[in-house]
């Protein structure tokens, strides 16, 4: 599959120093909670998605590191699809896998589709098949 990328998967994130205020938490058994993995072979890279339970994330990509708040809905809609909004709150200055730099307070606005396993998922820029890309690979112990 080519892939497609929405800002949001050219992010990265840091640690911060400082508590948040997330937009909504996640109980530890939404599917979406935890380590994920994107890799860019084209880019020779990886992402690498820190989903926390606290409406945060954190996402490293290529030198870039970006904490994030997230919006992300607790069940899938009709058609399957988890919606996921992002705003980054902490950037560095470096660039990602695909040579950008987000902006601070960058909002982004994906759809999630899960594989039946748990263990992979899409990102999409529509609720829209035909929009995805990935797959976002579950990490255990990174």
């Amino acid at each position: 599959m080519k892939y497609r990328f929405s800002l949001l998967a050219c992010l990265s994130a840091a640690f911060l120093s400082f508590p948040l205020k997330a937009e909504t938490t996640l109980p530890q058994e939404h599917p979406l909670v935890g380590l994920w993995r994107i890799n860019l072979p084209e880019q020779n890279c990886s992402e690498i998605y820190d989903i926390r339970t606290d409406g945060t994330t954190q996402i490293l990509s290529g030198g870039q590191v970006v904490q994030t708040r997230y919006d992300i809905s607790l069940r899938p809609d009709a058609q399957g699809f988890y919606k996921w909004v992002d705003t980054v709150i902490q950037v560095n200055s470096e660039s990602d896998c695909m040579g950008n730099v987000v902006p601070n307070g960058n909002v982004a606005t994906n759809y999630i589709v899960m594989h039946v396993s748990g263990a992979k998922f899409m990102m999409c820029q529509k609720a829209e098949l035909d929009t995805c890309f990935g797959p976002f690979l579950k990490e255990e112990g990174i």
